[in-house]
């Protein structure tokens, strides 16, 4: 089991302890951060994307190994200043890749998913994208190869690194004095995800505030302009898969409708946002021009519905929970079919949440793929007993047999 999957099990405790503790103090203060609907979407993404980084579906354009190998020039000794070291550029990485996900058409799809929630609280934090399916950041970390800073040393960082992301999304902790001339606050990352005009494309970093400060990004939060969240063509979707590929489905219609050949090639490199002239004239899309009048999406579900859709969360969370736990010792074609099982399980609740009939599909699709994986290790679930498959088998009918319920007993359903 690698280090990434070991510190799930440390940092998913953690950060559900803190998500309640956030929870219980907003309700006390008397604050609405909070969209019951909304948190369920943020948490079923981060379960996407942790099952899709346990599967190691991505391609390695460079990495990190292979520099070392071959652009070593001496080595450092200490390991603190190589820890050191490694952080500063673990860091430096983090804020242009970031930069460029939000300033490139065809990277901000890796990225949109992050800020696709019209909230600001802790579960936010783990709306992650399954979109980034090629790596190359390891270019950025050329300096590190040069002083043969060892690839475990970033093994170890780089979760690290990213968990420490994880506190600063909430509303509730206001300025913090001189940290937020060294390190990103909740303050400095509020305005980064706010939509207001003042605010676009601001606060990159990660956890030094340094580089937006050094590069020119950097924007203090304004006491007279609260920030509104989102992105400024809403999603509209509580979907996290729809999320994940709204923006490159868009890009794909762009250029396949746009007739200039120059134009078809030159939109996925283009600032985000930027379309062709004929396609933007004859396709229009609704943006967010005032985020003062922001109206949030929302849809018109039963409490006991949400209920349900937190219920089945919760199965996929205990699902993701056993598939790390024997990802590393049976990583075969089985393990892809247990994947897709939780993905096709995510995909159907949040459809249902967006009250869309295609739900029902799949909801039998993940039916079927139940029976497939059952049958074929004899009722047996992964090395759990017989008695959890057939615990899983009624479960899924009767999950198949709610969504049809609500959906033929229900108005208002959209296709």
């Amino acid at each position: 089991m690698n280090f990434f999957i070991q510190s799930l099990f440390i940092a998913i405790p953690i950060f559900s302890i803190l998500i309640i503790i956030e929870i219980l103090i907003a309700i006390k203060k008397g604050l609405k951060i909070n969209n019951p609907t909304d948190m369920i979407s943020s948490l079923s993404s981060g379960i996407t994307n942790t099952t899709k980084a346990g599967l190691q579906i991505s391609f390695i354009l460079i990495s990190y190994p292979w520099l070392v190998e071959n652009f070593t020039l001496f080595k450092i000794e200490p390991i603190g200043v190589a820890i050191f070291i490694a952080f500063l550029i673990q860091d430096f990485t983090g804020y242009w890749m970031h930069r460029l996900n939000h300033r490139v058409n065809i990277f901000w799809n890796r990225h949109i998913i992050h800020h696709s929630s019209e909230e600001f609280n802790l579960s936010c934090a783990l709306r992650q994208s399954i979109s980034e399916m090629v790596q190359f950041s390891a270019f950025l970390m050329i300096p590190a190869a040069f002083l043969g800073i060892s690839p475990l040393i970033f093994k170890i960082i780089g979760p690290i690194h990213l968990f420490m992301q994880f506190w600063y999304h909430t509303r509730l902790i206001s300025r913090m004095g001189w940290f937020e001339k060294i390190i990103i606050t909740p303050s400095h990352h509020r305005v980064h995800h706010a939509i207001n005009p003042e605010y676009i494309d601001k606060n990159y970093g990660q956890i030094l505030i340094i580089w937006d400060k050094l590069f020119g990004t950097y924007q203090k939060e304004l006491i007279n302009k609260e920030p509104v969240y989102g992105i400024l063509n809403p999603a509209k979707t509580w979907n996290p898969f729809i999320i994940n590929y709204k923006h490159l489905w868009q890009l794909f219609l762009d250029a396949s409708r746009t007739k200039k050949t120059k134009d078809k090639l030159r939109i996925w490199f283009m600032p985000t946002g930027w379309r062709p002239n004929d396609v933007k004239e004859k396709y229009p899309l609704i943006f967010n021009k005032n985020p003062a009048e922001q109206v949030k999406y929302e849809t018109r579900n039963s409490k006991l519905f949400i209920i349900w859709s937190y219920f089945q969360l919760s199965i996929a969370g205990g699902l993701m929970l056993h598939f790390f736990t024997i990802i590393s010792t049976k990583m075969t074609y089985p393990m892809y079919f247990y994947g897709l099982f939780l993905m096709v399980h995510i995909f159907a609740y949040t459809s249902a949440l967006d009250r869309k009939k295609y739900s029902i599909y799949a909801e039998s699709l993940k039916f079927s793929i139940l029976v497939i994986l059952l049958f074929n290790e004899q009722f047996f679930w992964f090395g759990l007993s017989q008695f959890f498959g057939y615990l899983l088998m009624s479960y899924c009918i009767t999950s198949l047999a709610i969504t049809y319920y609500y959906f033929f007993n229900s108005k208002n359903i959209n296709i």
